[in-house]
């Protein structure tokens, strides 16, 4: 029927429990919510592993940040940590569809264990794209979302996305952060004031060895929000070090 109309075409079995969806040549049977809940409980719990080490890696970054001493693989341990808990999102957000309303307090988990890692996959990729690598942050998502399960497990696969050369000791060799995702951090910090603070400085760490003064200078950033962003690396740095340590 499917074939014959093009239309969507649902099959109920009322004695095997099974709804089966058709699309031209396209199948799907959809799972009771019983076995759906349990594959999203268990997807979630896979997640909030896969959410604490990234905590890990990224207080790691943070700190080696402020010290300037971040190699490649270092960024790359974020991006790939980040980009594996974006995967099991898509996959139980195709359960959270089945479910419908059941999928409620599911959902709820979902969004908290998510909170911010998009945000900091983003910034990762921004502050370490290789810079005159021709590969804008655009290019570098579809790269990473090309890539296999197994591939992604391949540190130099994702370095290959960034616009590296993806020989393994490039992973040791010393990446300087162009500063977007820690200033992403700072309280009430513009997006268009962090690009100019980024196209004048070019990287991080001149940026935090700037002085009040200087980051006076930057349109748009004036002598209160200087002392502000100076605060605030201040206290990222101090929690960094605690959150590495402790």
């Amino acid at each position: 029927m499917a074939k014959q109309t093009g239309r969507l075409v649902i099959a109920v079995s009322e004695r095997m429990e099974i709804v089966t969806i058709y699309k031209d040549d396209w199948s799907h049977v959809i799972l009771s919510v019983r076995v759906l809940i349990s594959k999203a409980s268990q997807a979630l719990q896979t997640l909030e592993k896969y959410k604490t080490r990234l905590d890990q890696v990224s207080a790691t970054l943070t700190a080696l940040e402020f010290e300037d001493m971040v190699s490649l693989h270092d960024a790359i341990n974020v991006l790939q940590r980040a980009e594996m808990m974006q995967r099991i999102y898509n996959e139980i957000e195709v359960y959270l569809a089945e479910l419908g309303t059941e999928g409620r307090l599911i959902q709820l988990q979902l969004e908290e264990l998510m909170s911010g890692v998009e945000r900091e996959r983003r910034n990762v990729i921004r502050d370490y794209r290789l810079e005159g690598g021709g590969k804008s942050l655009e290019a570098v998502e579809r790269s990473l979302a090309r890539l296999s399960d197994e591939e992604l497990l391949q540190l130099t696969s994702i370095a290959q996305a960034l616009g590296y050369s993806g020989a393994h000791d490039e992973l040791d060799r010393n990446v300087s952060p162009r500063g977007y995702r820690i200033l992403d951090r700072i309280p009430r910090l513009p997006a268009s004031v962090v690009e100019k603070l980024v196209k004048n400085f070019k990287t991080f760490r001149n940026i935090m060895m700037a002085s009040e003064k200087v980051l006076d200078d930057v349109e748009g950033v004036g002598r209160a929000r200087a002392r502000a962003i100076k605060e605030g690396l201040r206290h990222i740095a101090e929690s960094s070090v605690v959150e590495r340590y402790v």
